[in-house]
């Protein structure tokens, strides 16, 4: 795999982890009261549910739960770091320019310039190729025409 293609998988591999870890915080973190002057529900009586007839209970948190909660963010974070560094050393391992943006710049001229060229002796060729078409249209037009000329009427 070619070092542009390492580097765009890597930036995917860290938005993933980024996207998974925010979302993960998100569904698991437990409530947390704004104010003591701010109430939980609604300010009206809340509305009549439809019966359920097969009642989940809601789980509640637990010692465990909530150490597993605390544990998330470190090794969230800690695999992020781990893929970020994982990105520097390969954006560490490009080879380096030679010359500077002057040079590069010289050489972006250059490509250019055989670019034209190419472009131009292609356009050349194009053109010959359908005067050379037109040519062949032409002689089989007139060989046509001879052929129905050399049949005997009936």
């Amino acid at each position: 795999m070619d070092a542009i293609s390492q580097l765009q998988e890597k930036v995917n591999t860290i938005a993933t982890i980024a996207f998974t870890t925010i979302g993960t915080l998100q569904r698991d973190a437990p409530p947390v009261r704004i104010s003591p002057n701010y109430p939980e529900s609604g300010s009206g009586p809340a509305p009549a549910a439809a019966p359920n007839p097969n009642p989940t209970p809601t789980p509640t948190p637990t010692a465990d739960s909530d150490a597993d909660f605390a544990k998330q963010p470190k090794l969230m974070s800690a695999e992020l770091v781990k893929a970020a560094k994982q990105f520097d050393a390969l954006v560490a391992a490009l080879p380096l320019s030679e010359g500077g943006e002057e040079a590069q710049l010289k050489r972006i001229a250059q490509l250019e310039a055989e670019n034209d060229a190419v472009g131009q002796q292609l356009e050349k060729q194009l053109e010959a190729a359908e005067r050379e078409l037109q040519e062949v249209r032409e002689l089989f037009g007139q060989a046509a025409d001879h052929c129905l000329n050399l049949k005997k009427p009936e």
